[in-house]
């Protein structure tokens, strides 16, 4: 008889055990979906943060008013365009010349480099990536007007560095025609 009642009660007490759970299965869902809810405004947060960072091209010219030459140096030196006609997402800095990547993706860069012939001062400028050279625009003659242009496509890491250095021993020319320009974009995420 006494197996009988405990086999009687163990229902009982089974059932009461699922019902006091129950409530906290729900409070777990809710919290959870809560959860789900604010993390799916995260993401549409960042999603947002990095539309604007997938944005990015610049166009500069050397000079910001004036005209006249830079250079010639006995050293590479590096090169600031200060006149900025675009910079959607501001990764190129007018002050110190650099373009910093602000996302990892394949850039496309341009340089033009003006000048007027000499005999001993040619022309020319490298663009340069973290330092190393990567690509020349160089022209040599000793009288006239020459322009000299080159282009190169990147993958770049946040946070790599380009920009343009004079040529050691070169001069090139700026002015309102804004002749020496250096222009770079993002041409797609990676």
């Amino acid at each position: 008889m006494l197996q009988t009642e405990s086999k009687g009660e163990e229902p009982a007490k089974s059932l009461n055990n699922q019902q006091s759970c129950t409530p906290d299965i729900h409070a777990v869902l809710r919290e959870m979906n809560a959860t789900l809810a604010g993390l799916k405004y995260e993401i549409r947060d960042l999603q947002r943060e990095n539309e604007g960072k997938t944005k990015v091209a610049f166009s500069t010219s050397l000079l910001a008013s004036g005209s006249g030459y830079t250079g010639p140096f006995d050293n590479q030196t590096t090169l600031v365009f200060r006149h900025v006609f675009t910079n959607i997402g501001n990764a190129y800095n007018p002050n110190s010349g650099f373009f910093s990547a602000p996302v990892r993706g394949v850039y496309h860069f341009e340089i033009h480099i003006y000048g007027y012939g000499h005999e001993t001062h040619p022309s020319g400028a490298h663009l340069v990536k973290n330092g190393q050279n990567v690509v020349l625009a160089y022209e040599n003659q000793p009288s006239g007007a020459m322009k000299s242009s080159n282009s190169v496509t990147l993958l770049l890491e946040v946070g790599d560095v380009v920009f343009v250095r004079l040529h050691h021993n070169s001069k090139i020319f700026d002015n309102e025609n804004h002749h020496s320009t250096f222009s770079g974009h993002l041409v797609f995420t990676m």
